[in-house]
């Protein structure tokens, strides 16, 4: 919405704090000064009062408290014991304007030092020549400022070798003779100085002996503000002389510019810190071949600081405004409003939305003011004000151009639980082509009024979104042109439809994780409970599997998680009614831990005689828990303890160690290290670094033998390394083929010895080559030829092809088969993966592979239909299958095979894969008219397709615009697995579009594509309420003949126009058929025979009977029989739903309020109905009423045949009953 703001109107007042008051601390007994200073441009200054606590102070009578001019507060002296500090506290100044506002400053501690207390005092020590040493003196932590130490009862100097410690502590380092002495801590400028004990620090010298590394001081974990000092201790004695180094991350710390400094030898000081300071930082000591190590973590905090302010804003009544404030802060801060120095507490016109910003609904005059967003975090708050000014709307003074009047048949097409859908027609006097329009709306009860405008020129219909289920509402609308705005329709009163009386969501769900296993989670009770809450189902997913909790309160510690995993929560209270509105999710990661396993595949590779490469795998997954930043790789030479270390990042996965010793032993492991600190290492593992190194400057020499042993379909070939073994060998090239080793090429390993071709012809002569490369090249080869066995020939059992060949690597063909596997289990993970698991009872007890065997898992699902069966095949003793379909039972089996030798299958195992969301949407949608109902309709449909596990209910959405928003869309739940659900109350002659969502116990799954449906159109019988349908024309005549809403002074006139027509033409008619009686008796007596038969029905013969063209026979024009009311179906569900301003506000109606005339609507059948309704006539029109009356009775009694006309008049002064009349009596 765009307006003009008036030359005329209020200009923003400049209003701001120019000094604000700042943290303090404060000397007992000594005064005490509270900055604090505002700037404003009008006439009267500003009004400075002060809050302690968040309570106003009275300082009227204050003798020793008071507000200096400027507005600064000032205590002369301040006050504290141990049972009485009334100064001590936060506090916060105020500045007022008069008939504009108040804005509140930023807030401020005033802290108080106490007494002097020393928790910790120095301790006699020694210190080696060289080495450090530390001297305690803990006081409170308000008065470290206050503290200095003295050597010999002299002040010390202190430099980077003598360093004071943030909690008082003394470090000497590099000690020499000159450190010996008594020492003791002052604590000084707090009142009287207090000292501790002297301790005397002797200096002795170094020995020579090797002493272990140890720790007198290690770092610890510390919160800084951006801009501070940092410094963390690490102070190591032992000797040799230690030397100690620091590392942040995997990254060594190196001095630079004096930001970064190492003092004492060991103490890491890192000066005017910035958010890229904070992480872990690790001290390690290194002496000869030992070394220690400890971590410590910098967090770095930020004060909040504004990203954008509140801006000022000019406003009209019942707009809805937001004032924007963004801020950002580590921690992130937390953010609340003022208005004029007041909180603003959060209520259904008042919203904190989009995290920090403020919606103000509705706004009302007395809105007006300073608004301030205020942002505070462990490190500091700040404040921002804005103001709002609400402008009166212009006055027409009588201009000359007119503006709309007021909209009209205002509406409410749709009625959902917290929407309604309004639309209406143009003004009857638009003055004007393009009308833009206003809903305001307000709570029944409340006068804040709300707006809602159009989207673009001649639209007339609005969805107001937002509202509260079973609440009454007002809507009125104004139309705009361009010369203002119009008059106001009339109040439409509505009430949105209730819930099911299930609990609402609970709102403010917070999830935080404590320890590496538990995550905390709290919430509050539901706004909506409708009734008493009797339990709290708490839902919690990781990426694997689904589970849920039940509690009875609001809070509770999930405990047995996985670490350093992202889990998913949501609450959903429960009521007698059932389950009610889930909260959204709240995703929050378990802290993480240190591994809780080794790396894994440690292996070994000798690449010289000075240098092994070491390789691992990351420990499993589920081990980890966290993100591993460094690997340690500890070795040592033989069966020393004495070790080196070597660190990687934490994606290295190699390490090469050189600079070893020729022709050693060395033995490695490998340990995985987090923030948290380091996991367990491998086994030790064992290589021996060769003698001298090998040559690969030249091709390998060839092969020493080469040996074939024929089959018939294959051929087995060993072989025997070549003689030289100084020159290295990478592998070995295995070429054959029919006539030409060429054909057919294959490349091993260099440990191996042995090889089997296979798939070769029967009885056809192979030619086999053999070279051994390296990365120069290939070597010389060796030849060998054979032929294959004819196809007839049998294999002599007896043949042992390791005593023929001599190769210790050849394997023996075994015929006796292998026991299949045991113990199949099949795990369900998720919807889509099952783990199968087994043991092999040929295997050691350890059930380690050590062999070439391998495993064979086969799966199908159990439905006849579907009889394909997979297979995958795994060297290791389980298997993950994944892609497999939801909700789904399948049945697994193993066999084992090794060479030639396999198992049977094993005995199968079964699993059902876990339900998920259906996949697809529910199928074939229709809609048909329920017959005799246009105002109602049946909705059809089919099961999702792919439903993914037992569907618990349906969503139907309908709406008439087919591009509206999902929430804008009427919803129906169906509950359970029903297939057809009844509509009712539905407008006429209106496009409806439907759509249809499928859920099961994992939630929704995806809608249908919308299916549209046109409502008949039909006349409503205003006599009996029913409605009959009608060609087109005849319902646009009827339209174009009735506008509404209908003026009373019209409708006189018609009807008295109308009752003098009808006179002549009765009259006319009466007349017509007094001349049309027969004269003869036999006719009389047949007509009369055929009129008293009571099943005998008209047939239509004019010559017969034909009744007057004005009446309206309804059993001729009805399309069905109305007197039937047709069985409701029990498998449907009604659910009326009130859609227009009729259903919501019913007329009176003097037949509705009639039982004897309530009752004749079902019983008209057969008979010739009149309906003369005259609403307010005048006593001519009743007179005229008496004079038809017997101009019909006259009519009747020319009839042969008995005939019931029914009359009905309606009037303010005179019912006339019913009259029947009986020519026969």
């Amino acid at each position: 919405l765009v307006f003009f703001v008036h030359r005329s109107a209020q200009p923003f007042s400049p209003f701001w704090f120019t000094v604000e008051p700042q943290d303090t601390l404060a000397i007992r007994g000594n005064s005490a000064l509270l900055n604090c200073s505002a700037h404003s441009d009008t006439a009267t200054p500003a009004r400075i009062e002060w809050k302690k606590d968040g309570t106003f102070m009275s300082l009227v009578s204050d003798e020793r408290r008071h507000i200096l001019p400027d507005g600064s507060l000032f205590l002369t002296h301040v006050v504290h014991s141990k049972h009485n500090k009334p100064d001590e506290g936060t506090y916060q100044c105020v500045a007022t304007i008069e008939n504009l506002g108040s804005i509140s400053s930023r807030t401020a501690r005033l802290s108080v030092a106490g007494m002097p207390r020393f928790s910790s005092q120095p301790a006699a020590a020694t210190a080696h020549l060289g080495d450090s040493q530390v001297m305690s003196c803990e006081v409170n932590s308000d008065l470290v400022p206050f503290t200095r130490w003295e050597k010999d009862r002299q002040p010390l100097e202190l430099n980077t070798r003598l360093v004071q410690l943030p909690n008082g502590a003394l470090v000497v380092s590099n000690a020499s003779e000159a450190d010996a002495g008594l020492f003791r801590c002052l604590v000084e400028n707090v009142g009287a100085s207090k000292s501790s004990d002297e301790a005397q620090l002797q200096i002795v010298p170094e020995t020579g002996e090797e002493r272990k590394l140890e720790f007198l001081l290690q770092p610890v974990s510390v919160t800084k503000a951006v801009g501070a000092t940092v410094l963390l201790p690490c102070v190591v004695t032992g000797y040799p002389a230690p030397h100690v180094r620091w590392m942040m991350g995997d990254k060594l710390l190196e001095e630079s510019e004096g930001r970064v400094e190492i003092l004492g030898g060991g103490i890491l000081q890192i000066s005017n810190l910035t958010e890229e300071d904070a992480g872990i930082y690790t001290c390690t000591a290194d002496s000869g071949n030992a070394s220690i190590e400890a971590q410590a973590q910098v967090t770095v905090q930020v004060p909040p600081q504004f990203v954008k302010r509140p801006a000022n804003i000019y406003a009209h009544e019942s707009m809805d405004i937001i004032f924007e404030c963004e801020v950002t802060g580590i921690p992130a801060p937390t953010v609340k409003w003022v208005k004029n120095g007041d909180a603003v507490i959060p209520s259904d016109y008042f919203k904190i939305i989009k995290e920090h910003n403020l919606q103000v609904l509705g706004l009302v005059k007395s809105d007006e003011g300073f608004y301030q967003c205020l942002a505070e975090n462990d490190a500091g708050n700040i404040q921002s004000s804005a103001q709002l000014i609400i402008l009166d709307h212009e006055e027409q003074g009588g201009s000359p151009d007119p503006t709309p009047s007021y909209p009209r048949d205002v509406v409410a097409s749709l009625v959902s639980t917290r929407f309604i859908k309004l639309t209406w027609r143009p003004p009857a006097e638009p003055h004007g082509d393009e009308l833009t329009y206003s809903v305001f709306y307000s709570q029944e009860g409340t006068s804040r009024e709300r707006v809602v405008n159009t989207s673009r020129p001649g639209e007339m219909q609005v969805t107001i979104q937002n509202l509260m289920p079973d609440t009454k509402y007002r809507f009125r609308v104004v139309a705009h042109n361009s010369n203002g705005q119009g008059e106001s329709s009339a109040a439409l009163k509505v009430a949105t439809q209730a819930e099911v009386q299930v609990p609402g969501p609970a709102p403010n769900l917070q999830a935080v994780s404590n320890t590496p296993t538990s995550v905390a989670l709290s919430w509050d009770k539901p706004l909506t409970g409708n009734g008493e809450i009797l339990t709290y189902k708490l839902y919690y997913t990781d990426k694997s599997m689904g589970n849920e909790q039940v509690g009875y309160g609001q809070s509770y510690t999930m405990t047995g998680l996985k670490k350093n995993t992202v889990y998913s929560f949501r609450v959903v209270a429960n009521n007698k009614h059932g389950s009610g509105v889930s909260t959204e999710d709240v995703v929050v990661r378990t802290l993480s831990d240190v591994p809780s396993a080794p790396p894994q595949n440690l292996t070994l590779e000798v690449q010289n005689s000075k240098s092994i490469m070491v390789r691992w795998q990351p420990p499993p997954l589920n081990a980890q828990n966290g993100e591993i930043i460094n690997y340690k790789i500890r070795y040592r030479k033989g069966s020393r303890r004495s070790e080196a270390a070597e660190m990687t990042a934490g994606t290295q996965l190699s390490k090469l160690i050189d600079g070893l010793e020729r022709g050693t032993e060395y033995s490695f492991r490998v340990s995985a290290i987090t923030v948290n600190g380091t996991g367990p290492a491998t086994e030790w593992t064992t290589a021996e670094t060769f003698e001298s190194d090998l040559d690969e400057s030249r091709v390998p020499d060839m092969p020493s033998s080469l040996h074939v042993r024929p089959l018939v379909n294959s051929i087995v070939v060993s072989w025997t390394p070549p003689e030289n073994q100084d020159i290295v060998v990478r592998g070995y090239t295995i070429g054959y083929g029919i006539g030409s080793p060429h054909a057919q090429t294959i490349k091993v390993d260099y440990k191996q010895r042995y090889y089997t071709i296979e798939n070769l012809d029967p009885s056809s002569h192979y030619v086999i080559t053999l070279k051994a490369f390296n990365n120069v090249g290939e070597g010389i080869p060796v030849y060998e030829s054979a032929i294959t066995r004819p196809q007839s020939d049998p294999i002599d059992p007896d043949v042992d092809l390791y005593e023929l060949f001599h190769a210790p690597y050849t394997p023996v063909p075994d015929p006796s088969p292998m026991m299949p596997p045991v113990g199949v289990q099949a795990s369900v993970l998720s919807h889509d993966t099952i783990k199968v698991t087994w043991a092999d009872n040929s295997l050691p007890k350890n059930q380690k592979i050590t062999d070439n065997r391998y495993y064979t898992v086969r799966w199908k699902t159990n439905i006849p239909a579907n009889t394909k069966v997979k297979m995958a095949n795994t060297t290791s003793l389980s298997h993950m299958v994944t892609g497999l379909k939801p909700n789904t039972l399948y049945e697994f089996s193993v066999m084992v095979t090794k060479g030639r030798r396999t198992s049977t299958w094993s005995m199968t195992a079964q699993g059902t894969t876990f339900e998920t969301i259906p996949s697809s949407s529910p199928k074939d949608v229709t809609v048909v008219s329920k017959e005799n109902k246009p105002r109602t309709i049946i909705v059809n449909w089919q099961p999702p397709s792919e439903a993914n596990g037992k569907i618990t209910g349906y969503i139907i959405y309908y709406s008439t615009d087919v591009n509206a928003e999902v929430h804008d869309w009427v919803i129906e739940p169906v509950v359970g697995n029903r297939l057809t659900h009844q509509i009712q109350e539905l407008t006429l002659d209106t496009t409806y579009y439907f759509k249809i969502q499928a859920r099961n116990s994992k939630g929704m799954g995806p809608m249908s594509e919308a299916v549209h449906f046109r409502t008949p159109k039909c006349k409503l019988d205003q006599g009996f309420g029913t409605c009959s349908l009608l060609p087109e024309s005849f319902q646009r005549a009827e339209t174009t003949m009735f506008p509404k809403p209908f003026n009373e002074n019209h409708l006189l006139v018609i009807v008295i126009i109308s009752v003098g027509a009808f006179t002549i033409i009765v009259v006319v008619v009466g007349a017509f058929l007094c001349t049309r009686r027969t004269s003869s008796h036999q006719k009389k007596k047949r007509a009369a025979s055929k009129s008293s038969n009571g099943s005998h029905k008209y047939k239509g013969n004019s010559k017969d009977l034909k009744p007057p063209d004005l009446w309206i026979h309804h059993e001729r024009l009805e399309l069905k029989p109305m007197d039937k009311s047709p069985e409701p179906n029990p498998v449907m569900t009604e659910t009326p739903i009130p859609r227009t301003s009729q259903d919501i506000t019913p007329a009176d109606s003097a037949l509705d309020s009639n039982p004897h005339l309530q009752q004749r609507r079902n019983s008209y059948r057969g008979h010739w109905v009149f309906l003369l309704d005259f609403n307010s006539i005048v006593m001519i029109g009743e007179l005229l009423s008496a004079f038809v009356f017997y101009l019909i009775s006259i009519s009747c009694f020319s009839y042969t045949m008995p005939i019931t006309c029914h009359v009905t008049v309606q009037s303010p002064t005179i019912a006339a009953p019913a009259l029947q009349v009986n020519p026969n009596h």
